[in-house]
């Protein structure tokens, strides 16, 4: 049996549910913008693309994240 996510993973499948996109398109979004500090990255999901905060800053918490090897 596995576990349940956890950590902003366990935000993942609302995220997808609720805004139509995988979670790889995101984290692929969030990878190809100019942007690099946490809370610049938050803004911009919730801004240019209408996530609420909690959905913008798992996504970009997990995807600072894996890309340093956390």
């Amino acid at each position: 049996m596995t576990e349940p996510a956890k950590g902003p993973a366990s935000y993942f499948p609302s995220i997808e549910k609720k805004y139509g996109r995988p979670i790889t398109e995101w984290k692929d979004l969030i990878r190809s913008s100019p942007l690099t500090k946490h809370m610049e990255l938050v803004s911009w999901l919730k801004t240019e693309h209408g996530l609420g905060h909690g959905h913008a800053n798992a996504l970009v918490a997990h995807t600072l994240a894996e890309d340093s090897g956390e």
